[in-house]
């Protein structure tokens, strides 16, 4: 058996035992597994996209230099790696908060700054694109 099927098994057998459901498998152990995995996810990929937009910046850059093509989607990458960076943050003081309230709040305020960065570097994208042709 593997560790998380034998906590589970654990939890089950806890369960049945006390008849009490908020505690053993259902209570806040799972939810806060649950809250801090998606943190996770969040604090990851924002970091990795900060990186992704720095990366973009520096052959936009040198895109310009060969072409001599000057655009605004440079900057507006810039934009993006701070608003995914702020991302980064609010998740990471998530992880670290321990009231449920507020780390719920500031989950989802990363979360929505996650989306909004991410569908801003789509439109982005299609202004690179625009650009270059």
């Amino acid at each position: 058996m593997k560790s998380h099927e034998v906590i589970l098994t654990t939890a089950l057998e806890t369960e049945r035992k006390d008849g009490d459901t908020d505690t053993a498998v259902t209570g806040g152990g799972a939810a806060r597994s649950l809250e801090e995995n998606i943190s996770i996810h969040i604090f990851s990929a924002s970091a990795t996209m900060v990186g992704v937009c720095l990366t973009a910046i520096g052959l936009f850059r040198v895109m310009e230099e060969l072409r001599k093509v000057n655009g605004v989607a440079d900057n507006l990458l810039a934009l993006d790696a701070l608003a995914f960076l702020f991302c980064c943050l609010l998740s990471y003081g998530s992880l670290r908060l321990r009231d449920a309230e507020r780390r719920q709040k500031t989950e989802r305020l990363a979360d929505i700054i996650f989306l909004v960065a991410l569908s801003v570097m789509a439109i982005i994208a299609g202004l690179i694109a625009y650009e270059i042709a």
